[in-house]
């Protein structure tokens, strides 16, 4: 399933992107929702000739900021691209589909135990996991299975068919794909502006290595990641780069670039619990001369 960074349909004919769409439809662990207005400021009257996200998730920032134009989305979870697809595509199908699980932790564990053959069964099956499950997390283990456990909510606000119809409009003007991050931002030109959240790995950390989805992605990953957006600024584009709050990032990153300390609220502890703030560090080309 895993594509070249070309176009995986025909983008001549479709219909013009929804830009009043703003929120995405998936639940998503290190989503970047919080800081989708501190990046429109930071964009300001910036024009943007296209927009190129490799890390998508579940695609805050593409929705928050809702650029007019051409997109280019990537993701290594060859799962979740297919699942932006299908929105695309087929959206009220995709809902019909949805609405026949029921939210139970017999349904729950039948439908993590199933495997669709079909490309819209799969995105039906992950849209109603992602939702349903403990915190939103997509995990697999070492063969591959999805192995989160049912999230025990109560309310549980599935996509219905206008949530996906909006999102699919939003979606016209995507190309999708499956591509490691040095083979999406090959594509980049002078005018475009690239938003790029990759796992927080940072050095002397468990060796440097994390799992991103299936794959290892190393402190090694951020050093080819720091050698790709010295290419992004080459080609007179714009990149916004978030990372972990440490040394050894701050130091392969900054001289790239401006650094901007951002805080988000601690997701740890209880409603009660006393919740603190957690600094992750921005980085960009955006206002440089």
């Amino acid at each position: 399933m895993t594509e070249t960074c070309t176009s995986d349909v025909a983008i001549a004919g479709r219909a013009a992107p929804d830009t009043n769409h703003r929120s995405p439809f998936l639940r998503w662990a290190g989503g970047k929702r919080w800081l989708v207005p501190q990046i429109q400021t930071l964009l300001g009257d910036e024009t943007i000739a296209r927009y190129h996200e490799p890390f998508l998730g579940g695609g805050s920032v593409f929705f928050g900021i809702a650029p007019p134009v051409m997109s280019f989305l990537s993701d290594l979870n060859e799962e979740l691209i297919n699942v932006y697809k299908e929105v695309r595509d087929q959206p009220e199908t995709l809902a019909e589909l949805i609405r026949t699980y029921p939210n139970t932790s017999e349904a729950y564990y039948e439908v993590r135990a199933s495997e669709p053959v079909t490309a819209i069964e799969q995105a039906a099956r992950f849209i109603y996991l992602n939702h349903t499950s403990f915190n939103g997390i997509f995990r697999v283990n070492l063969k591959g299975k999805y192995n989160v456990p049912y999230g025990h909510r109560k309310y549980v606000k599935l996509p219905t068919r206008a949530d996906l119809q909006a999102a699919s409009r939003r979606l016209q003007s995507a190309e999708l794909t499956s591509c490691s991050f040095e083979q999406t931002i090959s594509q980049v030109q002078s005018g475009d502006v690239v938003f790029l959240d990759p796992p927080y790995t940072v050095a002397h950390n468990q060796n440097g290595f994390i799992k991103y989805n299936q794959h290892l992605f190393s402190f090694d990953d951020q050093r080819k990641l720091a050698s790709v957006i010295e290419s992004i600024a080459t080609a007179g584009a714009k990149f916004i780069l978030t990372n972990a709050a440490h040394s050894s990032v701050y130091e392969l990153f900054a001289p790239l670039g401006r650094t901007l300390t951002i805080t988000r609220p601690s997701l740890i502890g209880g409603k009660n619990a006393s919740r603190g703030r957690i600094e992750e560090l921005l980085f960009t080309n955006i206002g440089v001369k």
